[in-house]
């Protein structure tokens, strides 16, 4: 009885080691999580030297978003449709949301709006347009989920345009006061998180055989035990917190060092690492011929930035932080997420993707990407 009663506890061990082990040699960018402990102690013992803090935190926050996407997934495929999804709406952008909490707490607002503008940008055209660019080289002609990519594209559309209203009312011939910009700032927070939710009810219920055929999980992964997987986030999601704060402390004297506004480090940095995760699935399934899996991936996570993250991190400031944050972003930004917006509804309107279609989508983001290094937003606030 006593050896029967230890075998079950032995093969759990086993194949909890199997899956860390698996997961390591699928993905090689996990190496990289040995500079976690590294920009740690690197912080305790030389906390001056802010360039090399940042350059370290950058490179340790990829493995982790790489980590927590896996967990979070794993849960979510554990618990059924109506709760994964809730779980994947919620801890699918977790990188971002803490870098950003971050960011909050020590006051840097430019840094947040910056990296959720980029978060936005950067699903819709780099992501996007790598799948598109990754898959038609492999195949010629792609098809994808009609339905979902316009009603992502429509909820990331109706955030932008949230975002577009506090941001009108500053430059009239007499702005209000601010407190008239924060207090429409938390009325459309809420609204957009009750959009969000609605829409969640829509896609995971009511209607939600319209979207069966995003997101399938992929035959030839692992499920990971659950027991892991919600260690494993709730580990990870710490280690992300205290990288997240040494890069926040060390990212304004870095950027001047390295000849790179606040701005930018959000809009491009920020929401290329935090993305890492995301884009290695979107592409990895755009060569395997499942571009609908890629589409539901760049847009969904986009609309989630807009529509869930960006709100929460307004309410979340009336309690963390120097003072409450607005949705009032400069125009730059503003125009960007805009045109990125109609750029991604055009993309993927025809339910069909191509190489070329990519390369479109890839140049516009670096246009983007050019003009904010050269030549930074005068006045970003």
């Amino acid at each position: 009885m006593g050896n029967s009663e230890d075998k079950p506890s032995a093969a759990s061990s086993r194949s909890a080691g199997e899956v860390v082990a698996d997961e390591v040699r699928r993905s090689p960018a996990l190496a990289l999580i040995i500079f976690v402990p590294v920009v740690i102690l690197l912080e305790r013992i030389l906390p001056d030297a802010h360039t090399l803090l940042f350059l370290v935190s950058v490179v340790a926050i990829v493995p982790l978003a790489a980590l927590l996407s896996r967990a979070t997934e794993a849960v979510a495929a554990k618990t059924g449709d109506a709760v994964g999804g809730l779980l994947n709406a919620t801890l699918g952008n977790l990188t971002e949301l803490v870098i950003s909490l971050a960011a909050l707490q020590a006051g840097q607002h430019l840094l947040v709006k910056a990296s959720l503008a980029g978060a936005i940008v950067t699903n819709t055209l780099f992501m996007l347009g790598g799948a598109f660019f990754l898959g038609g080289l492999k195949h010629h002609i792609q098809e994808f989920n009609r339905v979902n990519a316009r009603f992502q594209a429509c909820l990331l559309f109706l955030a932008t345009i949230a975002i577009l209203v506090p941001s009108l009312i500053s430059e009239v011939d007499q702005p209000p006061a601010p407190s008239v910009s924060q207090d429409l700032s938390l009325g459309l927070a809420v609204l957009l998180i009750v959009v969000y939710a609605l829409g969640m009810l829509f896609s995971l219920r009511t209607h939600r055989e319209l979207f069966a055929s995003v997101g399938h999980a992929d035959e030839d992964e692992k499920p990971w035990p659950l027991g892991l997987s919600i260690i494993l986030l709730i580990g990870v999601t710490l280690l992300v917190a205290m990288v997240s704060e040494i890069f926040v402390s060390s990212v304004q004297v870095a950027a001047e060092h390295l000849g790179m506004t606040p701005a930018f480090v959000g809009f491009i940095v920020v929401a290329l690492v935090g993305a890492a995760a995301e884009m290695t699935t979107a592409f990895s399934a755009a060569r395997a011929n499942r571009l609908d899996l890629s589409v539901g991936i760049a847009l969904g996570s986009a609309a989630q930035i807009a529509l869930f993250v960006a709100p929460v991190l307004v309410l979340v400031s009336y309690f963390v932080g120097p003072e409450p944050m607005t949705l009032q972003f400069w125009r730059g930004a503003v125009t960007m997420m805009i045109v990125a917006t109609i750029a991604a509804t055009l993309l993927s309107n025809g339910g069909r993707g191509a190489w070329y279609a990519g390369v479109m989508a890839l140049a516009l983001y670096a246009i983007f990407a050019f003009t904010l290094f050269v030549l930074p937003p005068a006045n970003p606030t």
